[in-house]
């Protein structure tokens, strides 16, 4: 399960994906959030689909590599297909009990499964595609407007660049000490709730030592390397918009422009 997770990991590629402008993907894939909360029918979320799959093509990426991110969600996945089936009013399907699925319910249900297994796999294309430092120059350059409101944009975006780069490295870590446990004769698998979460006492007890040591050791680094944040820092490479960036911008524009129509259209 601890390798089933895709979040902060990059997949080197050379894809049409790879080299957009980190600035146009981080746009994309908010755009393409908001056009999943536009569509509120199996026909929209059929383009939608349709728009997916052409990113995922164009990024190269395998496509099981980025399902098996879906592994991590599956029990709320399943949690909220259950809860949607029996709690949202409507014509009676099917009743066990005081259990009563509905068709809005069995509707709803599916309209947020597909939400939620999108919205993972459009954030997974987006990170898979980017490398920790260029989300973070992107995410400055995108926030920059704010720094006249003092608003502390490049701390920001550095604090959201050493999480994304420390996921694989404490997962990593997780899973060798999770491992090394298994050894000395741990069980996470077997017992009730209460019993499972003092079996997980062994592996975050020498998680946290080291997350803080790999902390420390980040922060004596930059310190050793006179860093400070600031607006008068340099990028070494300086992003900038090129033709295909441009492209990008017009066909997410017509996605959206499609998707607004499908909402007003009631389709």
């Amino acid at each position: 399960m601890i390798r089933d997770i895709t979040i902060g990991q990059y997949y080197p590629a050379d894809s049409l994906i790879h080299k957009l402008d980190p600035r146009t993907k981080l746009v994309g894939t908010i755009g393409f959030i908001v056009s999943v909360f536009l569509f509120h029918t199996f026909v929209g979320y059929a383009v939608a689909t349709i728009f997916l799959a052409g990113m995922i093509l164009l990024s190269k990426v395998p496509v099981k590599f980025i399902f098996k991110g879906l592994k991590t969600i599956f029990m709320l996945l399943l949690i909220t297909i259950f809860f949607n089936m029996i709690l949202t009013p409507g014509e009676v399907v099917w009743k066990l009990g005081f259990i009563k699925v509905t068709k809005e319910g069995l509707v709803l249900a599916g309209t947020m499964a597909i939400r939620l297994v999108y919205l993972v796999i459009g954030s997974s294309i987006m990170t898979l595609t980017t490398t920790p430092n260029q989300l973070t120059d992107g995410l400055e350059r995108l926030l920059r407007p704010l720094n006249k409101l003092h608003v502390p944009v490049h701390d920001i975006a550095m604090m959201m660049s050493i999480a994304l780069r420390f996921i694989p490295i404490l997962l990593e870590e997780t899973d060798k000490i999770m491992k090394a446990q298994i050894a000395r004769g741990a069980d996470f698998e077997n017992g009730n709730l209460i019993q499972k979460a003092k079996n997980m006492v062994p592996l975050l007890v020498p998680l946290f030592i080291s997350a803080f040591r790999r902390a420390n050791d980040l922060a004596m680094a930059m310190e050793a390397r006179c860093y400070h944040g600031g607006d008068n820092r340099t990028q070494m490479k300086p992003l900038t918009y090129k033709t295909r960036d441009h492209v990008a911008y017009v066909v997410m524009i017509a996605y959206l422009a499609v998707a607004i129509g499908f909402r007003a259209a009631g389709i």
